[in-house]
């Protein structure tokens, strides 16, 4: 039996703009560019660093 692995949900929530330039180069690598546009991730180390760089224009929720 394969293991599924975990997602998060991640909305951004925030506006990018007059936020530093490596804050908007991470909500593009975690493929948000517009308002209101949710993704689903793997729960990675790397995507949760990523998440809280930027936590105050995201909502995380688990993917269940």
């Amino acid at each position: 039996m394969p293991e599924s692995k975990k997602t998060v949900r991640v909305t951004q929530i925030g506006s990018p703009i007059r936020r530093r330039r490596d804050q908007r180069a991470t909500l593009v690598g975690l493929g948000l560019n517009k308002m209101h546009k949710t993704r689903e991730l793997e729960d990675t180390p790397s995507v949760r660093g990523m998440i809280n760089k930027v936590h105050h224009l995201v909502r995380v929720e688990d993917a269940d």
